[in-house]
């Protein structure tokens, strides 16, 4: 599998907090809207994103929980970064459908993991095809609170 430019970009930054919080920044200057749950990506590789947010008063709901659509927002945060390091320059993807449960209330930080199983075989994609990729977001406790099936549409370039 080639390396993908954003794969590329993480690992050529520092180990540890500044390269995530540099990787992290550039992020969300390329996806403006991520910025807005102050995301910071602390583990990134082919099939694999760990994104960590902060619970601060921007992510609140009347509650003054995290609010849902917040959690969203990282786990589609964590789903894009998956997908660019995971998805070759040969090919293309898009957001097609999201399904997601709200499993209990986010009272603190929140971490999303996304995952999956087993890359791909983009050389089998013919005109297009889904791809589901899970996305697991948890408290600081460790207690699943959103869990969300993202599906993307990918298509050769």
């Amino acid at each position: 599998m080639t390396t993908t430019p954003t794969y590329r970009a993480w690992t050529r930054l520092p180990e540890g907090r500044l390269g995530s919080t540099l990787f992290s920044l550039g992020m969300c200057a390329r996806v403006p809207f991520f910025a807005t749950v102050l995301p910071r990506v602390t583990r990134l590789e082919p099939g694999l994103c760990e994104v960590h947010a902060p619970k601060w008063w921007g992510v609140h709901n009347h509650l003054g929980t995290f609010h849902a659509i917040a959690a969203c927002n990282l786990a589609e945060a964590a789903m894009g970064m998956l997908a660019e390091a995971t998805v070759p320059t040969s090919h293309r993807w898009i957001p097609k459908a999201m399904t997601t449960r709200y499993l209990a209330k986010a009272t603190t930080g929140l971490q999303a993991v996304a995952a999956l199983a087993e890359l791909p075989d983009f050389d089998m994609i013919g005109d297009g095809s889904e791809l589901t990729i899970p996305v697991i977001v948890r408290d600081k406790h460790g207690t699943e609170v959103v869990h969300a099936d993202i599906t993307v549409w990918i298509t050769p370039r």
